[in-house]
């Protein structure tokens, strides 16, 4: 199952998952979802492409050529946000693709990170036709907007199989 449905209230909101579906055995680069209840941490967006979402979520605006996410498990700050240049292996959160110009960070593995159980695991912007992601829950843009202003600290977002 590489796609779902996000249940937010009485929306009932199409989504992309992963392109291994979804596992309970989450592993950096498996390519799949993890089943789980995770909240959401932060919310970065993409200035100049989106408005910026009004939530309670802290927020911060994504900087291009200086924000990016490790995701190398050996690395003292795997699963964390990196400043770039950085010489491990990362993501940008500037993606030219769209795909972050909203993005909310989920818990997942954040608190006590485990080395390889999975890195950037996110809540983004989807692509047109929602193909399926790195791990991740992707949304419509439309989507994004109607959703991040109803989303806070006390929001859960839950994978089932």
């Amino acid at each position: 199952m590489r796609r779902g449905i996000l249940a937010a209230g009485p929306w009932r909101i199409p989504c992309a998952l992963g392109r291994a579906g979804t596992t309970v055995l989450k592993r950096e680069g498996d390519g799949a979802t993890p089943v789980a209840t995770m909240r959401l941490v932060a919310l970065w967006h993409r200035g100049g492409r989106m408005p910026r979402p009004q939530t309670t979520l802290p927020t911060r605006r994504v900087r291009p050529g200086i924000d990016g996410w490790c995701d190398e498990p050996t690395h003292a700050a795997y699963n964390r946000p990196v400043r770039l240049p950085f010489a491990a292996s990362h993501e940008s959160l500037a993606r030219d693709d769209r795909l972050y110009d909203v993005v909310a960070v989920l818990d997942w593995n954040l608190a006590r990170r485990a080395r390889g159980r999975g890195s950037a695991i996110f809540l983004h912007v989807a692509k047109p036709g929602y193909p399926p992601t790195a791990g991740c829950v992707a949304i419509a843009p439309a989507d994004m907007r109607r959703l991040a202003p109803r989303l806070s600290p006390a929001t859960r977002l839950a994978v089932h199989r």
